[in-house]
């Protein structure tokens, strides 16, 4: 076994023995319960046997600390990285990924042959596993464990979730053998608090030593939000004044918004935090880090690091976030104010957690936190070798109660549920090494369809009930034994006696209006009356006292299975709904010829290796030629207004387009429109976007204007600007080497990367 410097935990030695005897694992542990030293026990193993390891993350933030981390413990010769626009050592013996990387190598594209990407691979880490509930990305944790080879072992790092045991059963299934190391155990155990703004100058515990509510703490009053009071009170810096008074300091501030973010951290700047030997060092580390990031001089949060608070989020520079990580890891900035992405792995630990409200705004409207995320934030409290406790502390707000915050604090973790879905690039790639049938092997393999059931059970015990519900009706005894198909008779020769009936009386007035007696039609259909009389009396329902509850009877059982049959279709097309979805993809790709015979065809093979929202419009548009004579500014700007779908609505920017962009937008409009077309008839909604906000940018940005003047222009934060021109380089970078495509395409795509990634851009 290989030495930490620290004792192991007992979880982390049962995930060492079941690494030595050659199993998959799926480790579930709370945040900060040391799940990163289990890799690094694989990483150590496979250094020691001269085998290869890949280490998969979620983001490529996370990648590249993890690359940083690595490099400095075991040898920057010894890591690897690939992310979607860097390679670096790529075929070191640990080699550090994002797991869409890592799944696209699988499907056997972009990244070379498999066999020898995969080449002494014996171990794969897949961290922060659950990710497979990300509603845009969870389907790459999936296809990555379904085509992952069972010779590499499988360790799958995962916060709390509490259906840890299916996930495991299922990889164990789809995969090897698989053992679940499973701990609700904290080496840094958590506290819960209260801010109640009534008591501004402390924090209350959350619980009593029972578990119950601290009834000491009342419900926040309701304020209107330009009263007097409201504008007064300014509870973050009341809060941070005490953590600080407490020494619980360095904290992060979680909100749900950035503007939020940025005004907590402003309020903050006040309050003394920092001692002056911690001012001298945060000097010397921005000047430092400023030698490097010369643009960053006039940056407007500079003022603010010096107070020793920073705020942190996607509107950010990507390297003015690494500054404000590198300076709280070290212990110099005191708080970050931060949106939730901060608790998705990046390594920034704290004493102190602050939760702003336990409720976000979604595109959907408000809506409570789920445990996870609640869990997930609270997570980063507490630092191991560090802290004796880690202080979780949720602020009151009047939109929220201090129950409802208990029993959130007390809920337990929410399972994992699968993101898959099948789209475009996995139907050609599948079908390019597979039969038809073997790819249905494959995406019933889904964790979707393995946990189908569970998803599926609330649905089928009510077609268990309707069942059991129109079989009671029916088996309803008959005082006469007669059977439903004896009652069903009887009443359709009752329907037919009333009409007779009805028909005898007004034969009888007329013929009596004319004064004719016994008419031969009158007696006709008076004999014909009687004798359906007679008939129905062999029945005995017309003397049955339980006939009315029989009749009503059948009413709702025409209901109930009218309802039954709606169930029985809904859980068929459940049941089937990826691999049904898997066709309808297919079908289209045969009705534009991008399978031919079963097989890809020249064009399906390029779209094949396209990662896109929409392969197929992203395709159409490389092969129709429009790009082919834009100027490197012009294809810039066109593949930004593809990558933009952030705006609720089609805008335009402030400053004008090029003619040739333009045109070239139109004509994508008409391929739009015709698959949209195509794939409603096939009821996909594979989402294709035309937004041109960003392309006045990107074009200026191409033709060498200065950073500061593309900030100015835009209504949007600088770190938006950055993801945007970021997404137009990978699919650039991607156009660059897809088959199908000329020469001069692919030459003009990577000189405009070359003319994208300058700073601030080209920092991740």
């Amino acid at each position: 076994m290989y030495k930490f410097n620290f004792e192991p935990d007992e979880f982390q030695k049962e995930a060492f023995e079941c690494i030595d005897n050659s199993k998959s694992i799926v480790v579930c542990a709370p945040t900060g319960a040391g799940k990163t030293c289990i890799a690094e026990y694989a990483i150590m193993k496979a250094l020691d046997e001269n085998t290869r390891l890949f280490y998969t993350t979620p983001l490529k933030a996370l990648s590249n600390q993890k690359f940083y981390d690595f490099g400095k413990k075991y040898g920057e010769g010894n890591i690897g990285l690939l992310t979607g626009d860097t390679s670096i050592n790529r075929d070191a013996p640990i080699v550090v990924m994002t797991t869409e990387v890592f799944r696209n190598m699988l499907y056997n594209t972009n990244f070379g042959k498999l066999k020898d990407n995969l080449k002494d691979v014996k171990y794969v880490v897949l961290d922060e596993v659950h990710y497979m509930n990300d509603e845009e990305r969870g389907t790459v944790w999936e296809e990555s464990i379904i085509y992952c080879p069972s010779s590499i072992q499988i360790i799958a790092l995962s916060a709390t979730i509490a259906n840890s045991r299916q996930l495991c059963d299922w990889i164990n299934t789809v995969h090897s053998k698989t053992e679940l190391i499973y701990t609700d155990f904290r080496p840094v155990p958590l506290r819960h608090y209260y801010y109640d703004s009534s008591k501004p100058y402390d924090i209350l515990p959350l619980l009593t030593p029972d578990g119950k509510l601290n009834r000491k703490i009342k419900p926040e009053k309701k304020m209107n939000y330009y009263s007097r009071q409201a504008k007064r009170n300014n509870t973050v810096k009341d809060v941070i004044s005490v953590l600080h008074k407490k020494e619980m300091l360095p904290a992060i501030f979680f909100t749900f918004s950035r503007k939020k973010c940025d005004e907590n951290m402003e309020k903050c700047a006040e309050i003394n935090l920092i001692t002056q030997e911690e001012a001298k060092q945060i000097r010397e580390e921005i000047n430092e880090f400023l030698k490097e990031h010369t643009y960053l001089e006039n940056n407007k949060n500079l003022e603010y690091l010096y107070n020793g608070v920073a705020s942190h989020h996607a509107g950010l520079l990507p390297s003015w976030k690494l500054l404000v990580e590198r300076l709280f890891q070290k212990g110099l900035i005191k708080v970050v104010f931060a949106t939730e992405t901060l608790a998705a792995g990046i390594n920034m630990p704290a004493r102190t957690t602050v939760i702003s409200a336990i409720s976000k705004r979604t595109d959907s409207g408000h809506r409570m936190l789920s445990a996870n995320e609640f869990l997930q934030m609270s997570g980063r409290a507490g630092r191991r070798g560090m802290d004796e406790i880690g202080y979780v502390v949720v602020m009151g707000t009047q939109f929220q109660t201090p129950d409802e915050v208990a029993e959130l604090v007390k809920s337990p973790s929410n399972p994992l549920e699968s993101r898959f879905s099948p789209s475009y690039s996995m139907v050609l790639n599948l079908l390019q090494n597979l039969e038809l049938e073997q790819a249905k092997e494959l995406i019933l393999k889904s964790f979707g369809y393995y946990s189908s059931n569970d998803r599926l059970r609330p649905v089928v015990v009510q077609q268990i009930n309707l069942e059991q519900t129109i079989a009671k009706l029916k088996n309803e005894k008959c005082p006469f034994n007669l059977t439903t198909e004896d009652f069903l008779e009887f009443n359709k020769l009752k329907d037919k006696f009333i009409v007779y009936r009805k028909l005898t009386r007004t034969l009888e007035k007329q013929a009596k209006q004319k004064g004719q007696k016994n008419a031969p039609e009158v007696v006709e259909y008076s004999n014909k009356t009687k004798e359906i009389r007679l008939a129905m009396e062999k029945y005995k329902c017309n003397i049955c006292n339980a006939y009315k509850k029989h009749i009503k009877n059948l009413e709702i059982i025409a209901r109930y299975e009218k309802r039954y049959k709606e169930v029985c279709r809904h859980v068929e097309k459940q049941k089937d709904i990826y691999w049904n979805k898997f066709l309808a993809h297919k079908e289209i790709l045969e009705r534009m010829r991008y399978i031919e015979n079963g097989y890809p065809s020249e064009a399906g093979i390029t779209c094949s290796m396209v990662r896109a929202e929409n392969e197929l419009y992203l395709t159409e548009i490389i092969l129709s030629g429009i790009l082919e004579n834009l100027e490197k500014y012009e294809l810039a700007s066109v593949i930004c207004a593809l990558v933009t779908e952030d705006l609720r609505t089609e805008v335009y920017p402030n400053a004008p387009i090029s003619r040739d962009t333009r045109k070239a937008l139109n004509k994508i409009k008409e391929i739009r429109k015709k698959l949209a077309a195509i794939q409603r008839d096939y009821d996909i909604d594979t989402p294709m976007y035309i937004n041109s906000y960003y392309c006045s940018l990107i074009e200026q940005w191409v033709q060498d204007t200065p950073w500061e003047d593309i900030a100015k222009q835009a209504d949007s934060s600088e770190g938006d600007i950055v993801r945007i021109f970021k997404r137009v380089v990978d699919v650039l970078r991607q156009i660059s080497i897809l088959p199908n495509v000329s020469d001069e395409l692919k030459n003009k795509c990577k000189d405009t990367i070359v003319l994208i990634l300058k700073e601030p851009v080209d920092v991740d």
